[in-house]
């Protein structure tokens, strides 16, 4: 016997909500679904009217999602917001050049501009050719630093207010648990918000609407709105450390479903002792980007891909700084014994 929606519209459900259990016909599930990214917006106060927001566009299912349904709400809520894509092409053979396509239909059905960068057009490096110096074990590091970096100056040349990213549900419980497991108070404290970095730290202020919304939904989503988006997993993924705290999650929730948004909620409710000494962000001596340090990490991975050193940013910071002296030093020693 086909069992009703929940929401008493009379319709048969065809699915069952993962967050909360609801049995929902189509169109309710995509009222309750938009409704839910409409309050976080609001909520949140992530955009203002007038704003030019950039939203990040990888081609696959959280930026296609995120980037129709900031359309659909921008028309129907009046936020005033002037819509475009920025994307960043990585440089990986057979996996961003197929899902830039993507972004490009995505482009055209929603009717937005779009910005491509690339990490070569900007440091010199392809994904491709830093793992051949790096190998496959540290690569998601450089790849992830470099991204972000590639976003802030994409944005900068856009003039945008702000860029939205498609981070969900499960991607910031996994940060969490990853932070927890790194010992990373410093990152653990702010990898919750919904806006990070702001124009008082000299950066580009990035949002994140899909905060509270379940990967399993957004899945849902996009397939019952037949949406364009690109699936396959990147080539370099396989060994992320990302992918440990993936499956931990994946087990805590066949126990307990409601973990992603626990573990998010215990994240927010963190508060670490006024004793304890945290970074203070300053701006990179280099490019000007936000950092910690003298140098930013995007500097320090740059500089050694660039110096035959691949490994110089990994790992502690004293560690780099060790590194770097040792090979100034003997470049020293060279062009003495030439002389």
């Amino acid at each position: 016997m086909p069992v009703k929606c929940s929401s008493s519209c009379g319709k048969n459900a065809i699915l069952k909500r993962p967050k909360t259990g609801d049995a929902l016909c189509k169109d309710c599930f995509f009222w309750a679904f938009e409704t839910e990214v409409h309050n976080t917006i609001v909520s949140g106060h992530l955009f203002k009217k007038g704003d030019t927001v950039a939203v990040a566009a990888s081609g696959g299912k959280d930026s296609t999602v995120l980037a129709y349904v900031l359309k659909v709400l921008n028309e129907r809520h009046d936020y005033g917001l002037n819509l475009v894509l920025l994307s960043i092409d990585e440089g990986i053979t057979g996996y961003r050049d197929d899902s830039l396509e993507t972004v490009k239909q995505n482009r055209d059905d929603y009717q937005m501009p779009l910005k491509i960068l690339s990490y070569e057009e900007l440091f010199g490096w392809t994904m491709d050719a830093i793992v051949g110096q790096v190998g496959r074990k540290n690569n998601c590091t450089f790849c992830g630093v470099f991204r972000r970096q590639a976003l802030d100056r994409g944005a900068t040349l856009l003039g945008v207010n702000c860029v939205a990213t498609g981070h969900n549900a499960d991607d910031l419980a996994e940060t969490v648990l990853m932070n927890i497991l790194r010992g990373d108070i410093a990152r653990l404290q702010r990898c919750t918000s919904i806006i990070t970095a702001s124009e008082s730290e000299g950066s580009i202020p990035r949002v994140k609407p899909l905060k509270y919304t379940y990967e399993k939904e957004i899945v849902m989503y996009a397939y019952f709105k037949r949406l364009v988006y690109f699936s396959t997993e990147c080539v370099f993924a396989p060994n992320a450390y990302r992918g440990h705290a993936r499956a931990f999650l994946k087990d805590l929730e066949k126990i307990r479903p409601s973990v992603i948004m626990d573990i998010i909620h215990s994240g927010e409710s963190l508060q670490v002792k006024d004793d304890v000494k945290l970074p203070v962000r300053t701006q990179c001596t280099r490019c000007g980007s936000v950092s910690s340090q003298e140098l930013c990490k995007a500097c320090v991975l740059l500089e050694g891909l660039n110096r035959g050193l691949p490994k110089l940013g990994i790992g502690k910071t004293s560690l780099a700084n060790r590194a770097r002296e040792q090979q100034d030093a003997q470049k020293t020693r060279i062009v003495n014994c030439d002389f």
